[in-house]
């Protein structure tokens, strides 16, 4: 029963970051220059992996027959989200909203981290787990990338 609580909490954390980087997203691509077509782009594939993950943790809930949390992250457990970004975007530069999402990104690395230290979680889950964090990790490096390229360009 504790094993039973500690996945369905664990994969709600997990739901929450999802929602918390759909909006950081969301918002990324509102405020990122008009020119920038193929990043807003780009936000957009992003947004839709997170549907994609969210739709499979939540479906790992519900076979415990439990509760979706499907609101944002509030918890102190999960270091970082994407609702409480540092600041606005600042100047709205193509540089700053990468920065922002590298933070978001950052947020959402620690979280999956996190999660797959935790000795209890079930052996399946771990599995969809580090799939999903392989594929968030080369969203990390493509927003770290392309971070570093607005940095030198400035």
């Amino acid at each position: 029963m504790e094993t039973t609580q500690n996945t369905v909490e664990t994969l709600n954390d997990l739901i929450k970051i999802h929602n918390d980087r759909i909006q950081g997203y969301e918002r990324a691509i509102k405020e990122t220059p008009a020119e920038n077509a193929d990043l807003k782009q780009l936000f957009t594939g992003f947004i839709g992996d997170s549907h994609q993950f969210k739709l499979a943790l939540a479906t790992e809930v519900q076979t415990f027959a439990r509760d979706i949390e499907n609101t944002t992250s509030t918890s102190g457990d999960i270091h970082r989200t994407w609702i409480n970004l540092k600041t606005f975007f600042t100047g709205h530069s193509t540089k700053s909203v990468l920065e922002e999402c590298e933070f978001g990104e950052d947020a959402t690395q620690k979280a999956y981290k996190s999660a797959l230290e935790d000795e209890k979680l079930p052996a399946y889950i771990k599995d969809i787990l580090t799939q999903q964090e392989t594929n968030l990790k080369a969203a990390h490096d493509k927003v770290k990338q392309l971070r570093d390229l607005e940095r030198a360009e400035s």
